[in-house]
């Protein structure tokens, strides 16, 4: 759910028979007209509509004291139930952490949780609710490096399972929020080897269940062109990197008995002698949400 830009504050006055004023919050207590079944109501909360009838409150807006909050919280919910909204996200900031308990409280769930804040949702309709989940994926990414004299770029990790420790094997890493496939092939490549690449294509990806945290793993194998040839390892987390001959990489141990691993290195190879296509990255504009994505496709034949 997306805010779509309009900020709207909701008031109380658009339901004009059910309360009989409004004073602002903290200034009394306001009664509503004798034939209403509301007997109080506070100022609401600030809040962006969505483009799904749904409402996003604004964590600037929320009341430091527990009890002022409670109060304002029961009432925005009350008027957009009138309203007839749908879904409410709640993000709550570190700072205002006690304020969790009393969403909670008022039946609002966990959602999601970053650095710095706590996502909390309620669905108003008494009906199934159709907010969408949390992410469930995380994205990682490998570096197929080869250069002119048919050596590979290898690495041995320092932090790794144990299962592949000391074991040399191609650079890989998990990308950043809001970085591209390609971008983090480069940059992990460069983080772990010092070695400056540019990015040819997407040659495979791998999809994985039940990975971290239970969420699901992308892992994207990309070919990339080195344009510089000096190794700089990072020694945090790198114990050892060099160009290995392709012959002695196909020859591991570890690559011999892993058929990924294999079935991905023939992959490179065929792209390396030209008999393979793999998928490489447009950038467009789609007027479905007027942003502007990579489109990471083949060639039409």
């Amino acid at each position: 759910m997306k805010n779509s830009g309009g900020r709207q504050k909701s008031i109380l006055l658009s339901k004009p028979l059910l309360f009989s004023c409004i004073r602002p919050y903290g200034k009394g207590v306001d009664v509503a007209a004798p034939d209403t079944s509301i007997t109080r109501a506070s100022e609401l909360l600030d809040a962006y509509e969505d483009e799904y009838n749904g409402v996003i409150i604004d964590p600037q807006s929320l009341p430091d004291n527990a009890n002022a909050f409670a109060d304002v919280l029961q009432s925005s919910l009350i008027s957009w139930k009138l309203e007839g909204k749908k879904g409410v996200w709640l993000k709550i900031l570190e700072q205002q952490a006690g304020l969790v308990p009393i969403a909670l409280k008022q039946g609002f769930s966990y959602h999601h949780a970053e650095k710095g804040y706590v996502m909390l949702t309620y669905w108003i309709p008494d009906e199934p609710c159709v907010l969408p989940s949390t992410s469930t994926h995380q994205i990682g990414v490998g570096a197929f490096v080869m250069n002119e004299n048919k050596e590979v770029l290898v690495v041995i990790e320092k932090k790794c399972p144990l299962r592949c420790s000391g074991m040399w094997k191609l650079p890989t890493g998990l990308i950043n929020k809001s970085e591209e496939i390609f971008n983090g092939a480069i940059r992990e490549v460069k983080e772990e080897t010092g070695i400056e690449t540019a990015f040819l294509e997407v040659v495979a990806f791998r999809h994985a269940h039940q990975v971290a945290f239970d969420k699901s793993d992308l892992f994207f194998v990309c070919m990339l062109k080195p344009l510089t040839l000096e190794i700089n390892i990072d020694e945090s987390e790198i114990e050892e990197a060099k160009w290995m001959a392709l012959e002695e990489f196909l020859g591991l141990p570890f690559h011999r008995d892993d058929k990924l691993l294999r079935r991905i290195t023939s992959i490179c190879i065929a792209k390396y002698q030209n008999k393979y296509q793999g998928f490489t990255a447009q950038c467009m504009m789609s007027k479905f949400d007027d942003r502007l994505a990579y489109l990471y496709h083949g060639s039409c034949l």
